[in-house]
């Protein structure tokens, strides 16, 4: 599993709490979950969740915390059955959240551009084709994003190899892959099963409007380069090309979407949660897009390197944070799905 694992208590006290939810049996028909908890019970000699088991159940849920509402053995009942608490507390430490490395990262660019970069250069305006990298050049600008973004795929993708292999492991077949890119595209499980995940359907449309503006903004930096290394055409770009285009509309359903996140998002726990949990990624996202659009609107002033160095700052505070902070739920909670859709397919 990802490093640093779940304590042994964390493990103990997950597998205690599902092992009565097994025999309790209420929540079966609330989401994909408790499904898979009950499909475990059957399969399982020892009638209890592995380890890896109990991590990809914490991944796959979607923390609408409707069991936590319904639960008849919650607390103050002696069982003290908390699911949505401790499945939580398990995601967390996959995560291994560490917000201060993104903030430090967003500070520290444009601090060393204000440090490296002459003012004469630094606040003169420049609006020839070319002029970002008249700022930073383009080989520094790609160092601040790729090396960061090549260290944080890296170790993600050897998180997730072992998460997989924990969780069962196996090869997904076709079948399997349309029913998660389904469940995935649509966010069934937070349209809840006859009983309504909270904000569910405002959290949905915030992912999707975020997930939607990331792809667009993408879209737009690959059509950049495409233009920059065959036809020649160094960014910035006019207002109305294809770069541009995208990447405003991206950057605007990020800002609608970050924000909905935020306005939206699950309250903490106050018995386990610190104020601040999961604030970074929003955040951070929403700056990159307030960053972006303030960088194309103040283009052709004198303002544009100091926005331009902030811009990047924010761009690799996320990168460098993608495999550590909750931007990883992503990628974990798309293999979890995969597993439980494997499982649903080649169950009994």
């Amino acid at each position: 599993m990802s490093l640093p694992d779940p304590s042994r208590d964390d493990l103990a006290e997950a597998r205690r709490i599902l092992t009565l939810c097994m025999v309790c049996n209420y929540c079966n028909g609330v989401c994909d979950m408790f499904r898979m908890t009950h499909q475990l019970k059957k399969e399982s000699v020892s009638g209890t969740p592995g380890d890896g088991q109990l991590i990809w159940l914490a991944h796959l849920c979607h923390d609408c915390r409707t069991c936590g509402s319904v639960c008849q053995y919650a607390p103050p009942h002696p069982f003290a059955v908390t699911v949505p608490r401790t499945l939580a507390r398990l995601r967390q430490k996959s995560w291994r959240d560490r917000p201060w490395i993104a903030w430090s990262v967003v500070v520290l660019v444009p601090l060393l551009t204000l440090l490296l970069v002459p003012r004469s250069i630094l606040f003169a305006r420049h609006l020839a084709p070319g002029a970002f990298y008249a700022v930073l050049p383009w080989s520094v600008l790609c160092a601040v994003a790729g090396v960061p973004l090549l260290w944080s795929v890296l170790s993600l993708w050897r998180d997730l190899r072992r998460f997989w292999r924990a969780s069962g492991g196996g090869t997904p077949s076709l079948m399997a892959l349309l029913t998660a890119g389904k469940t995935l595209i649509t966010l069934r499980p937070l349209r809840g099963t006859g009983l309504a995940c909270a904000n569910g359907t405002a959290r949905r449309r915030s992912h999707h409007l975020l997930v939607s503006g990331f792809l667009l903004c993408f879209a737009a930096t690959v059509i950049a380069t495409l233009y920059h290394h065959l036809l020649g055409w160094q960014a910035p770009y006019p207002l109305d090309s294809l770069p541009v285009v995208l990447g405003s509309a991206g950057g605007v359903a990020m800002i609608a979407g970050s924000s909905g996140m935020l306005w939206y998002r699950p309250s903490p726990d106050r018995s386990t949660d610190p104020p601040a949990a999961g604030l970074t990624l929003p955040v951070l996202l929403f700056a990159i897009a307030a960053t972006g659009l303030a960088l194309l609107l103040w283009r052709e002033t004198a303002a544009m390197g100091i926005l331009l160095a902030v811009h990047m700052g924010c761009v690799a505070g996320l990168f460098a944070t993608l495999g550590q902070g909750k931007f990883a739920h992503a990628p974990y909670r798309a293999a979890a799905v995969l597993r439980a859709a494997l499982e649903r397919h080649n169950g009994p």
